[in-house]
């Protein structure tokens, strides 16, 4: 299984450094290179944490309570059921390391369907899968929820991703990209 990912759509890359196999389910650690104006939307998780580590350039988090931008060397974690996204506030590539606990192979698997279905062209432009189905897939896998709006529409997305589960669809994504 490869260890380094690159989602050629939005030019991030992924280092797994310890996966949730690796480590008997206690974390998964990536590292990311991050391009200008890159990052995610607001979501939160319910069933681990996240700690986000500047490692090269500034990373910013958006939090329920406004803005943080940290600097290299400083690390802030997220509590299960809070509300965050990153972005690069910066001008120039940066480099940052995720650790998440306990350690969520869904997550990782997750990220590399993502990346595998921006390389075969079958994402848009912000490297959101074309197919409602791969969508819903892989926010199920990753624990990905959504606030305001978004809320309603995650039991329509987790029915779909059950019955994509059942129909095999998601082993199909994993034994194609993982």
């Amino acid at each position: 299984m490869k260890r380094t990912i690159i989602n050629p759509v939005i030019k991030d890359i992924a280092t797994f450094v310890q996966t949730a196999k690796d480590s008997n389910s206690k974390v998964s650690e990536l590292e990311i290179l991050l391009m200008p104006g890159g990052g995610n939307t607001l979501h939160y998780h319910k069933t681990y944490s996240e700690t986000f580590i500047a490692v090269d350039g500034d990373l910013g988090l958006k939090l329920k309570d406004g803005v943080k931008v940290l600097k290299p060397g400083e690390t802030y974690t997220v509590a299960p059921m809070q509300l965050h996204a990153f972005f690069n506030p910066t001008s120039r590539r940066i480099k940052f390391a995720i650790k998440i606990e306990p350690g969520h192979e869904g997550f990782e698997n997750s990220l590399r369907i993502l990346y595998g279905l921006a390389a075969d062209g079958l994402t848009n432009k912000k490297s959101i899968p074309k197919n409602l189905t791969h969508t819903a897939l892989l926010i199920n896998m990753s624990d990905m929820n959504a606030p305001g709006f978004l809320t309603w529409i995650f039991p329509l997305l987790r029915w779909i991703a059950k019955g994509a589960k059942a129909r095999r669809e998601e082993q199909r994504l994993i034994q194609q990209y993982c």
